[in-house]
C-alpha cells in the first residue's frame, strides 16, 4: 500500500524497494549525498506541468487572456525561465524581480510591475526595460513615471483597486480588504483613473485587484471582479493571483479549472467580452513542485520527543510567520511503521523554530533524511542567515538527473558585504 503522505509530493514520486523516496526518477539519498542537506529539490517535470496546465486552462476558454506568474513565491531566475519557456509571463515586485526577468529570457512587454512602496530607482529600471504594465498604488508613483518617462513615450498602467473583499485566509495574507496597505478604495481610485487620463506620459490601461494568498474558495477571488467592472470599462482587468496549494492531506483547495471557471464567469456576467483578462498565480503554481530534504541531527527523547534537522527557520519561516502545516517523512524509510509522536524542530536558538508539531514517525535515528514536501512556495523567498546559516541550494530533477540550479552558500558568502 502507497504511504499515506506520498501524494503531496509530486505526481510520479515514488518509493523504491528499500524504501527510499524517489523524485523525479532521483533517489532522495544520491540527492542528499551529491548536493547536501539541507536543499530544496523542484521536479522540473512538475512545475513545467503545472505552468501548462493554468495557460491552458485559461486561454483555452478565453483567448484574450493571459497568465503572469508572480516570482516572489519562488524567486529563482532558473524558475521563471521556465515559466517564460512555457508560454507565462511575469509579475515582478522590485527591482531585484525585474532583472531577474530580464535574465530569465521574459519578453519586457509580458512583465506587470507591483509594489505599494515603489522606489524611484525600481520605477527607472522598469521604464528603461520597456515593462508592460506598471500597476500604480497610488499618486506618488504616478508623480514618480511622470518624471522618468521620457517625452513621446508613453507608459501603460493599471491602477491597483481595494474590492473590498474580506478573505477566509490568514490575516498577515489578506489584501482585498478596507484598510489594506495595497491599492485604493473605489472613489480614490475614481480620481487617480481621471488623473492619469489627462497624462500624456501615461496610458490608462486597466484596473488590478487581489483578494489575498492561501484562498481556497474561489467564489471569494472571483468576487473582486464586480468591483472592478464598477469603475468602468477598459482594455485589461488583472484579477491578480491567491489560489490557495495544499500543504496536508487535509487541504483541499479548488483545482485551477474551478478557479478559472469561476473567475470567468463573473468576467462574463461582468466584463467586456473583448477585454484582456491576467490572472497572476504564484503559490499554487510552485508549491507542489518542491520539497526540502533535511538530515536528522538530534533526537532527543524527554517531556516530548524532538526530531531536530540541519535546518529551519532560515529556509522556510512559513510556520513562524503564518503558522503553516506541514507534513514530512523519514525519507530513506517509507516502509517502517510508525511508532511515536514528535516535534520536527530546526536548529536556530528560537523556541519557535519549530517545523512540524505534530508529527507521526518511525523511531527517528540520527543520519536520517526527513523530506518535507509542498515547500515550493515563500521557502527559497524568505530564507535567511540567521544563526550564521547558510542559505540551501535548490536543484532541479528530473527523469533521473539532477542539477544546482541555486548553489549553496559558502561560508565566505556570508562576509562578502563586509566592507
Amino acid at each position: 500500500m502507497a504511504h499515506p503522505l506520498l501524494d503531496l509530493f509530486p505526481e510520479g514520486t515514488t518509493v523504491d524497494p528499500d524504501g527510499t523516496l524517489v523524485i523525479a526518477g532521483c533517489r532522495v539519498d544520491d540527492l542528499a549525498r551529491e548536493f547536501g542537506t539541507p536543499a530544496i529539490v523542484v521536479d522540473e517535470g512538475a512545475l513545467r506541468a503545472r505552468a501548462c496546465e493554468y495557460r491552458t486552462a485559461l486561454t483555452s476558454r478565453r483567448p484574450n487572456a493571459r497568465v503572469v506568474f508572480a516570482p516572489k513565491a519562488f524567486p529563482a531566475t532558473a524558475v521563471q525561465r521556465v515559466m517564460v519557456e512555457e508560454g507565462l509571463g511575469l509579475d515582478v515586485a522590485g527591482g531585484g524581480e525585474i532583472l531577474s526577468a530580464l535574465r530569465a529570457g521574459v519578453d519586457p512587454a509580458l512583465v506587470v510591475m507591483h509594489g505599494n512602496a515603489k522606489t524611484t530607482e525600481e520605477l527607472r529600471i522598469a521604464v528603461e526595460a520597456a515593462i508592460g504594465l506598471v500597476v500604480v498604488d497610488n499618486a506618488d508613483d504616478v508623480d514618480r513615471l511622470e518624471q522618468l518617462v521620457a517625452p513621446g513615450s508613453v507608459q501603460g498602467v493599471l491602477v491597483r483597486v481595494v474590492p473590498e473583499v474580506a478573505s477566509s485566509t490568514h490575516p498577515s495574507v489578506q489584501t482585498g480588504q478596507v484598510g489594506s496597505k495595497f491599492g485604493l478604495t473605489a472613489a480614490a481610485a475614481r480620481r487617480l483613473i481621471a488623473r492619469i487620463e489627462e497624462s500624456p506620459l501615461l496610458e490608462m490601461r486597466g484596473v488590478h485587484a487581489h483578494v489575498g494568498s492561501q484562498i481556497m474558495d474561489p467564489a471569494e477571488l472571483a468576487a473582486a471582479v464586480e468591483p472592478l467592472a464598477a469603475l468602468g470599462t477598459f482594455p485589461v482587468y488583472d484579477l491578480g493571483g491567491g489560489l490557495g496549494a495544499r500543504y496536508t492531506t487535509a487541504d483541499r483547495p479548488a483545482s485551477v479549472d474551478e478557479y478559472v471557471e469561476a473567475l470567468l464567469a463573473a468576467a462574463d456576467e461582468h466584463l467586456p467580452a473583448d477585454a484582456e483578462l491576467i490572472i497572476e498565480p504564484g503559490r499554487s503554481l510552485v508549491n507542489g513542485s518542491a520539497s526540502t530534504l533535511y538530515t536528522v541531527t538530534t533526537v532527543k527523547r524527554d517531556a516530548r520527543t524532538f526530531v531536530a534537522v540541519d535546518g529551519g527557520m532560515g529556509d522556510n519561516l512559513e510556520v513562524a510567520l503564518f503558522g503553516q502545516r506541514y507534513e514530512a517523512v523519514l525519507a530513506g524509510r517509507l516502509n517502517d511503521e510508525d511508532a511515536e509522536d514528535v516535534v520536527v524542530v530546526g536548529r536556530h536558538c528560537e523556541s519557535g523554530d519549530v517545523l512540524i508539531d505534530p508529527l507521526r514517525l518511525p523511531a527517528a535515528r540520527v543520519g536520517d533524511l526527513l523530506a518535507v514536501p509542498a515547500t515550493g512556495a515563500y521557502t527559497h523567498t524568505m530564507a535567511n542567515n540567521y544563526n550564521g546559516y547558510r542559505r540551501p541550494p535548490v536543484v532541479f530533477a528530473r527523469d533521473g538527473e539532477a542539477r544546482a540550479v541555486i548553489r549553496r552558500e559558502t561560508w565566505e558568502d556570508l562576509f562578502d558585504r563586509d566592507v
